[in-house]
């Protein structure tokens, strides 16, 4: 989802820097949220967790460029269940400017596109999950159907935002096009992958239930009923 250096450039980043501001006001909502729902320890705790779980997924996880932009596997969804909406928004936005910082600063100049990218789709995934998944049902008990619902959310959003970046940087020429679609075709492939990574993170979490729960590391969600 880094979308490629040059794809928008000059007077249209201007653009960007109002998506971000967007982006910023969607994860503080989500972050006061769960502020106000399990204090500020949990929110920081797991903002930390999830900032370095980005992070190594960005950085180390296998990463390819196709297209206008690269293919990653991100695991919002993941990160999101586990972690909660708030810190997830800021752990996307902390990784993302971590790896830009100290390890791919040609990333920095589209920080501001990078970061709507991710953060928009999350507050859809946020709105979604509470109309799939049941009040009284935790996210250990999360089934498949669901998990890909939420990825394909997550994952559908990010190519609708690259896609949108790319058009509004470069028109709608045939090569343009064809690079648009390469990334959408590869990409919508982790959602074949992200729905199984949700269930065995979650299987993992409720085998370690009696370390985990009730602690400030998790999402309080991930055990108990809304």
């Amino acid at each position: 989802m880094h979308i490629e250096p040059g794809v928008v450039y000059g007077a249209k980043m201007a653009l960007a820097v109002g998506t971000a501001a967007a982006s910023a006001v969607i994860g503080a909502k989500l972050a006061l949220d769960t502020i106000r729902q399990d204090g500020p320890v949990a929110f920081l705790t797991r903002s930390v967790l999830a900032t370095i779980a980005v992070f190594v997924f960005f950085e180390v996880l296998p990463h390819y460029p196709v297209g206008v932009s690269e293919v990653h596997l991100i695991l919002g969804s993941t990160i999101f269940l586990i972690f909660g909406a708030g810190p997830a928004a800021i752990g996307l936005a902390g990784g993302l400017l971590i790896q830009g910082l100290f390890f791919a600063p040609y990333d920095l100049p589209q920080y501001f596109i990078n970061v709507t990218t991710l953060i928009v789709p999350l507050g859809a995934v946020s709105l979604l999950a509470k109309r799939i998944i049941p009040a009284k049902t935790p996210y250990v008990e999360v089934s498949y159907a669901q998990a890909l619902a939420l990825s394909t959310a997550y994952q559908g959003g990010i190519v609708a935002w690259v896609a949108f970046w790319a058009l509004y940087g470069q028109g709608f020429g045939a090569e343009n096009l064809a690079n648009v679609a390469s990334f959408g075709g590869a990409y919508m492939l982790v959602v074949l992958i992200e729905p199984l990574a949700d269930l065995a993170v979650l299987a993992a979490a409720k085998t370690g239930a009696s370390l985990l729960g009730g602690t400030a590391l998790v999402n309080r969600r991930v055990y108990s009923p809304a």
